[in-house]
């Protein structure tokens, strides 16, 4: 027993690792496109960042707060419960888990995309990208089958790498800027409407969902009472000021026009004012922030399915774990379950269906960040933030589009049947081991 504790002790992430887990998981392929999908707002999208990365620090605050107040509620649907009990923690947790999924199989696609730019051969036939798709996503679920420790260092070197090209446009933009070789697009308030505004923010909470994967992987993480908030805290502040910086320069320093029509606006930047064929680099760069965050998100969804069995809220054999406290099972099936979306993907009848799944996928995760902050006001827990957070939630939701909205919570009330499952063979085990004189180990 105890060799098995210590074993998993040595698999627990350190500081460093967990603000890696955050920001990796922020940082996916949705900022080198950003730009380009921003530039038409204007500075509309500069007061959507500010907005956004307040807001996602709110939230952030809240969590570390959380976390610090329940250290062993197990992470986000922990929280729920303890402030509204097992069915709103059930369905908040698998409305987040719904979209881990969704997001696992949105990332993996991104990278093989990517990946076609520079192996062409990768993309050839019908089939083909999702099966390279499948194979990357089942790569990095063996990388997390060998331990949390293994994936945490994979994250801290991948997250290194991705920064370096938003620190090389924050560098480029500030010479370019004090030599007079370019200038920001002159600020308007006129050309600023509350409508583009909620709009440009829906888009932006897409490239920060995933602040919260400390607390989602809290069992994980080493010290959690003082690492979590830390690495919560640290690690969307720093994401949230590269988002910033670079996006805005991007956008505001080159013509509108020729951002928006651009497939891969940092490297029209780079080309615009430093030199020419840089595509392909950054484009390399693009493949392993992908990498990254999907090795970050896989580890997410063997835990928060692993959190939820072990409270009873999904079948209890996917609480189980190995010696060194990897949860192989809730990382195989979730793997499988992913692993369906990536085929559905790859079918073109079923293409409309993905990109539905992948709108949900924000939405899904606002409402988890919605219930989170009325727990903090129920349990007196910075309630100035937590209507603060509350009313920010509800504002992207508004901003996401009511229809969006409106099926990501259909979506999460239908798994009232899974719930109903995991308590009914809860019961039965129970029953059976009463019977057997069987007694919990």
């Amino acid at each position: 027993m105890k060799e098995t504790q210590r074993a998993a002790q040595k698999q627990q992430l350190g500081l460093l690792a967990a603000i890696a887990l955050v920001m990796g998981n922020m940082i996916g392929s949705g900022v080198f496109l950003l730009p380009a999908t921003l530039a038409p707002y204007g500075w509309n999208a500069v007061v959507a960042w500010v907005l956004t990365g307040s807001g996602a620090l709110v939230l952030a605050y809240l969590l570390s707060r959380l976390t610090r107040a329940l250290p062993h509620a197990g992470g986000l649907s922990g929280f729920v419960d303890a402030a509204f009990g097992p069915i709103a923690a059930f369905l908040m947790g698998w409305i987040y888990l719904v979209s881990i999924w969704t997001a696992v199989v949105t990332i993996a696609v991104a990278a093989i995309s990517h990946l076609s730019a520079l192996f062409p051969v990768v993309s050839a036939g019908e089939f083909r990208p999702a099966i390279a798709a499948a194979l990357l996503l089942w790569i990095l679920t063996a990388l997390n089958l060998r331990g949390a420790k293994a994936a945490g260092h994979f994250q801290i070197v991948t997250t290194v790498l991705k920064v370096l090209p938003l620190i090389a446009v924050v560098v480029l933009a500030a010479l370019v800027l004090a030599r007079g070789r370019g200038s920001v697009a002159p600020f308007d308030p006129v050309q600023l409407h509350p409508g583009s505004i909620n709009a440009a923010a829906a888009l932006t909470l897409w490239a920060l969902v995933g602040f919260e994967s400390a607390s989602v992987a809290v069992e994980k993480v080493k010290n959690p009472e003082v690492n979590v908030p830390r690495a919560t805290l640290w690690g969307t502040g720093l994401t949230a000021l590269f988002y910033v910086l670079v996006c805005s320069a991007i956008a505001l320093m080159l013509p509108a026009d020729e951002v928006a029509g651009s497939p891969a606006p940092f490297a029209t930047f780079v080309s615009h004012f430093w030199s020419s064929g840089w595509a392909e680099v950054i484009t390399l760069f693009v493949v392993i922030s992908c990498v990254g965050a999907l090795n970050g998100w896989v580890l997410l969804q063997g835990e928060m399915p692993r959190a939820m069995a072990a409270k009873g809220i999904l079948p209890r054999w996917l609480a189980q774990t190995d010696r060194a406290g990897t949860p192989v099972r809730a990382l195989l099936v979730s793997a499988m379950i992913a692993t369906v979306f990536v085929v559905m993907n790859g079918a073109r009848s079923m293409q409309g269906l993905f990109e539905y799944m992948l709108l949900l996928s924000t939405s899904a995760s606002l409402w988890v960040y919605l219930a989170c902050s009325l727990a903090a006001f129920k349990l007196k827990l910075a309630r100035p933030l937590a209507v603060l957070g509350a009313l920010y939630s509800l504002w992207t939701l508004w901003g996401a589009g009511v229809e969006v909205s409106g099926l990501s919570f259909l979506l999460m009330a239908s798994g009232i049947p899974m719930l109903w499952w995991a308590r009914r063979t809860a019961a039965a085990v129970e029953e059976f081991e009463h019977a057997h004189g069987i007694e919990e180990a």
